[in-house]
């Protein structure tokens, strides 16, 4: 028996056409685009994932050094167990950061846009700074001045400081649930309708989190408890992303039980229509890699866990 419905209101896109035409794709499909620029890999083996994420991170730093100029990059926090890995791998090559310059995707903000102070334990920043910056040797860190995030009193020239370096060599990232890349919420796209050029134009901001965003966010960091996740968030924009010179996408979203979160939005960002409604389809359209752990690239099916 077929039962059709409307999807609900307070997801962003609302054309329920495309999400059943991207969600019949089969995994053995998912990696095909028609933009030769745009790569698609699947990667099964989730330790194989991390290295090759964790080795994209130091060769292009590696390179930087070896050509003896800045590497200026973009970083999200999630996924995450690849910056343990790059550590590592600079220690035991001794390489210097010295001519790194990072900057972060985003950062949570309270109901004020006030930012989270560096030591809350759910602070992008604290997660950065335990998990890659302080498990490199010191005398090869790179300075503290060169590490930048986003923050209420930065947000307004975050964009600026980017440019200022002559722009991100690369932006890396990840797919949230709602097709948001940092905080970039797919909701902000009503602003700009069918205008793409305004929006790739549009630079950062203190944002209001959608609510897929934040039961995606207590899911996997905050124990599943939405009470923790605050309600906003400083973000880069769609402007840092399309205006870096390259762009390194990481999709993990994986739970086990063969459960993902991130199946189809990983088909929709990577093959549904370009739209402001959802941040990721951008992607489509700058040169770029975007990286699938298998399980995230199984076929979109009904499965009652």
């Amino acid at each position: 028996m077929n039962f059709t419905y409307d999807l609900a209101k307070f997801i962003a896109f609302q054309d329920l056409a495309e999400c059943e035409r991207v969600r019949a794709i089969k995994e053995n499909d998912i990696a095909k685009h028609a933009n030769p620029e745009f790569k698609i890999r699947v990667i099964g083996d989730l330790g194989e994932f991390y290295a090759a994420f964790a080795t994209d991170i130091v060769t292009r730093i590696k390179r930087a050094q070896e050509e003896g100029r800045p590497f200026i990059g973009i970083f999200p926090v999630g996924p995450m167990p690849q910056y343990a890995i790059a550590a590592r791998m600079i220690n035991e090559l001794r390489i210097s950061m010295r001519h790194v310059h990072t900057f972060n995707m985003d950062e949570y903000a309270d109901q004020d846009g006030n930012t989270a102070p560096a030591d809350w334990p759910g602070a992008f920043q604290k997660a950065m700074m335990d998990n890659f910056f302080l498990k490199i040797d010191p005398s090869l860190r790179p300075p503290l001045d060169h590490v930048h995030f986003p923050a209420t009193d930065n947000i307004q020239h975050y964009g600026q400081m980017i440019a200022d370096m002559g722009g991100a060599d690369v932006c890396y990232g990840g797919i949230g649930w709602c097709g948001h890349i940092a905080f970039w919420e797919a909701d902000l796209g009503r602003e700009f309708g069918d205008d793409l050029a305004a929006y790739r134009r549009a630079g950062p901001r203190i944002v209001e989190l959608t609510p897929m965003t934040i039961m995606q966010n207590a899911l996997h960091s905050f124990g599943g408890d939405w009470s923790w996740v605050p309600p906003k968030a400083a973000t880069i924009g769609p402007a840092q992303i399309v205006g870096a010179r390259d762009r390194s996408f990481w999709l993990d979203g994986y739970i086990g039980g063969g459960v993902s979160w991130q199946r189809f939005i990983a088909r929709l960002c990577a093959h549904g229509r370009v739209n402001t409604l959802v941040p990721g389809s951008l992607l489509q359209t700058v040169p770029g890699t975007y990286t699938i752990y298998g399980p995230v690239a199984s076929n979109v099916e009904i499965h009652m866990a």
